[in-house]
């Protein structure tokens, strides 16, 4: 199965997963605007940097506001990483496929698509921010949920399991160059207080709080964090977790079709840097470096299963 049909599973679970990491992005942009007390609006400068929209944003705002930032994160038409433009794509992919997929995904991502459309039909009110984010996320479980039960291990699900991982691995590596970005007027605030609140703000907004805290039995340091973000195989959205399951369904695919392509290739490349790669040595480096290097390799990775597997033959 190749060409639009797998292009468009593909894309369905990147639309997915991309919506619900916008959420993400969102609750940690206003988790760090909670930590700061000046009151400026900072913060969505630098969540709408890392989403790589910002260029957009001030297409059509002169000014930078915090409800603005938030609607156009949430809503707008014009942003192709906004909540309701993901969403509605991935509904739009999810009827071109309807035969490729159970009726239980259907279902799940038809409701999920209603569901938030009316939802974020109006602006939504910095009160009613946590609970709508907290909806993304439960309808964005029910549709993973879905797919994990009920669909066949083959080819299809291996497709869908790329745009998942590809997406994730893309955003968690944006949502921790948040902090580099939030650092940059005050690079004195390192090792602070609000430092070390500001990393653990992050650590919530990927759902890594609990988990952290069990493995560190409590103890808490921005390296510690940033490595179990980046390296930690047992972290459902670290960076090794999700090239991890990147490049065991490409190892799939590439049996199922009996034919390897560049992208194994370079799904191996980035599987050594992480593997071989210490924490210790990318702060030496530079965080946002070493990010801004993963966020080009994962992006040319994503293009190359698409000329590979030929999504729009």
């Amino acid at each position: 199965m190749l060409g639009k049909t797998a292009g468009g599973l593909f894309w369905m679970f990147r639309y997915l997963e991309r919506s619900e990491n916008t959420a993400r992005l969102i609750e940690a942009g206003f988790r760090i605007a909670l930590t700061r007390a000046d009151g400026d609006d900072d913060e969505w400068g630098s969540v709408l940097q890392t989403a790589a929209v910002a260029h957009l944003y001030y297409q059509k705002h002169e000014t930078l506001e915090a409800a603005k930032a938030i609607d156009f994160l949430l809503r707008d038409a014009t942003n192709p990483s906004s909540v309701l433009t993901a969403i509605s794509a991935a509904r739009m992919n999810a009827r071109l496929v309807r035969t490729a997929i159970t009726r239980e995904v259907w279902e799940a991502v038809n409701d999920t698509y209603m569901i938030l459309k009316q939802r974020l039909t109006r602006p939504v009110s910095a009160r009613d921010l946590p609970e709508v984010l907290a909806l993304i996320r439960q309808q964005s479980a029910l549709v993973r949920g879905a797919m994990h039960g009920t669909m066949l291990r083959n080819d299809i699900f291996d497709f869908c399991r790329l745009g998942t991982f590809l997406e994730r691995a893309d955003n968690t590596a944006r949502i921790l160059d948040v902090k580099y970005y939030v650092l940059l007027p005050s690079i004195s605030q390192i090792g602070s207080s609000l430092d070390n609140v500001q990393w653990e703000t992050i650590l919530r907004s990927v759902a890594g709080q609990r988990a952290y805290r069990w493995i560190t039995q409590g103890e808490t340091s921005p390296m510690g964090i940033a490595d179990f973000l980046v390296f930690d195989g047992r972290m459902p959205r670290s960076l090794a977790f999700s090239v991890g399951k990147m490049a065991t369904n490409l190892a799939y695919l590439e049996r199922a079709y009996g034919q390897r392509h560049p992208c194994h290739d370079q799904i191996d490349v980035i599987s050594a840097r992480l593997t071989h790669g210490t924490i210790e040595r990318v702060f030496e480096d530079g965080l946002h470096e070493f990010i801004t290097d993963f966020l080009t390799d994962i992006a040319r990775l994503g293009q190359q299963v698409e000329t590979d597997y030929r999504f729009l033959g």
